[in-house]
């Protein structure tokens, strides 16, 4: 232990140094006659040593106190911690609050160390007695240590009495000390200090809040302390936040709630609003395959779910839901016109479409890139599974698009990968790194920086030339992809389409439309708009 290593030029001022670490590496591997103050002047002094980030000298300083409380801190570690609590506060706010942090956090491994066990029952109520002093604002610390004291000394009733009236206890001093906590959370509450008031409440089992407080925590957006102050008062508090959840459209948290507190006969739609709520949220995000696997075992789901693709005009979506579950007699019981009104969506069908060509094997692959190396403008799009799980990685890209005012190329990068990747980074290395082929993307880095992160042993997605991102040179539309079509088209794109199991083979009808579209968008006006508007851009 001592300060943090630092590379000095060797002389005088290097042999001080050294004698100035050796006095504390031996003050911290024995604090047995190391006054509290003492100590801390020198965490501080450490803290102040070197050029490390803060971050990192906190970890360090962490492991030194750890180790530095079992060298015989008198009269205990506990007793020892409480002492230096007092102390803290006076180095400043810039210290004070992670100072104590370490300190406290530092206890939790000895509670379980035989020798130290007498110091911590005896500090309890030395602890009791600097929670006092915190809520009386004698000893300046945030509320936050404070209720890491209360959790770190396990602070009960009976300490806050020891502390608040030093004598043999009895049942009186106990109701005198929880009138005396009663009235320190109401000054909290006065103070609008509403967390404190809340721990202060539920661990010392006070009741002197209602109703009106849990609503306030609410409008205050206090969901988290309205949660555990109700689920202390009881179910009918805890019934009152589900209802007001629900008024606020929360689902998610009305039916967590309903769930871990047994709450299902006074709320039995929660469940089923929940997962409607889901539902939709993944349908208008366009991820309809993980929607229909939400709602797979629930028919009444699965009709709701055909109502929303009805409601998107997504109509090849409804007949391959009402096929796969025989739910065909859902849709004739609908009144078309009350579900959706004419779609101011671009019709793809409507297109002039010349030739969209699948490339999945390594003739093709040949073939294509000599097409495309003719091209003086193409166009480029990526597609990827989505992922909506938390905490995974993304999915690798699954296809390219790379088309012409003539031809659309769909390239199957995942088996062209696993066939030939030496032929494949070949082939695109002659178009990515090409400084004669303009390539047009609409926010086309973020698919660019998708391949590096996909494919980053192939060269042809370590650097690029000629590149122009079509969201920087409409910089005034808004809207994404679809108002960009909007604006070039008349019509924006249907996005229900668009986040689909792009690993899927084959892709569907309605997969290589979206994949059309992503072509025609730019095809009409922005080749000639591009020509002499902006200088390509190299990454």
């Amino acid at each position: 232990m001592g300060r943090f290593e630092q590379v000095t030029p060797e002389g005088p001022e290097t042999n001080q140094h050294d004698e100035q670490r050796s006095i504390r590496l031996h003050a911290f591997s024995d604090l047995s006659h190391v006054p509290a103050a003492t100590f801390i002047y020198l965490l501080k002094d450490c803290y102040g040593y070197g050029t490390n980030k803060a971050t990192s000298k906190f970890k360090i300083l962490m492991q030194l106190v750890k180790v530095a409380l079992h060298n015989g801190p008198q009269p205990g570690p506990f007793t020892y911690v409480v002492q230096c609590m007092y102390i803290v506060p006076l180095l400043g706010k810039t210290y004070s609050e992670g100072f104590s942090h370490m300190l406290t956090s530092s206890l939790k491994h000895l509670k379980s160390v035989e020798s130290a066990q007498k110091d911590f029952l005896e500090a309890k109520h030395l602890a009791a007695q600097l929670v006092l002093d915190i809520l009386d604002s004698i000893v300046p610390h945030e509320n936050r240590i404070l209720v890491k004291l209360l959790e770190t000394f396990e602070i009960e009733l009976r300490d806050m009495a020891r502390a608040l009236y030093d004598s043999e206890l009895d049942d009186g001093d106990l109701m005198k000390a929880r009138e005396h906590l009663r009235q320190q959370v109401k000054r909290c509450m006065e103070s609008e200090s509403n967390a404190l008031a809340v721990t202060l409440i539920t661990h010392f089992s006070i009741q002197c809040c209602d109703e009106s407080f849990i609503i306030k925590l609410i409008k205050n957006n206090q969901l988290e302390i309205a949660e555990q102050c109700a689920i202390f008062m009881g179910k009918e508090m805890i019934s009152l936040v589900v209802q007001k959840y629900l008024d606020m459209k929360m689902l998610k948290s009305a039916n967590k709630l309903v769930k871990e507190h047994e709450l299902t006969e006074e709320f039995p739609d929660v469940s089923y609003l929940y997962k409607e709520s889901s539902v939709k949220k993944l349908a208008e995000k366009g991820c309809w395959d993980i929607a229909e696997t939400r709602a797979k075992k629930d028919t009444k789901l699965l009709e709701y779910l055909v109502y929303l693709a009805m409601e998107a005009g997504y109509m090849e979506k409804v007949d391959e839901l009402c096929k796969r579950y025989s739910i065909e007699g859902y849709v004739d019981s609908l009144v078309p016109e009350k579900v959706f009104c004419v779609s101011d969506y671009l019709d793809l069908k409507k297109l002039d479409v010349e030739e969209i060509v699948w490339v999945d094997e390594i003739n093709g692959l040949l073939n294509a890139t000599s097409d495309i190396e003719a091209c003086k403008i193409i166009g480029m799009d990526c597609e990827w599974r989505p992922n909506f799980e938390k905490n995974t990685k993304s999915s690798k890209v699954s296809i390219i698009q790379i088309a012409s005012d003539k031809i659309a190329f769909i390239f199957d990068l995942i088996k062209l990968y696993e066939d030939d990747p030496k032929a494949l980074d070949s082939c695109l290395r002659r178009v990515m790194c090409s400084s004669k082929i303009l390539k047009l993307g609409y926010d086309i880095q973020c698919d660019l920086h998708q391949l590096t992160r996909s494919y980053g042993e192939l060269e042809c997605f370590q650097s690029y030339e000629m590149v122009l991102d079509m969201q920087k040179l409409f910089k005034g539309v808004t809207g994404g992809l679809s108002g960009l079509s909007k604006e070039i088209l008349g019509a924006g794109l249907n996005k229900t389409r668009r986040n689909s199991n792009w690993e899927q083979r084959p892709l569907t009808q309605n997969q290589f439309g979206v994949s059309e579209g992503s072509r025609v968008e730019w095809r009409s006006h922005v080749v000639s708009r591009v020509s002499c508007t902006r200088t390509p851009l190299r990454f």
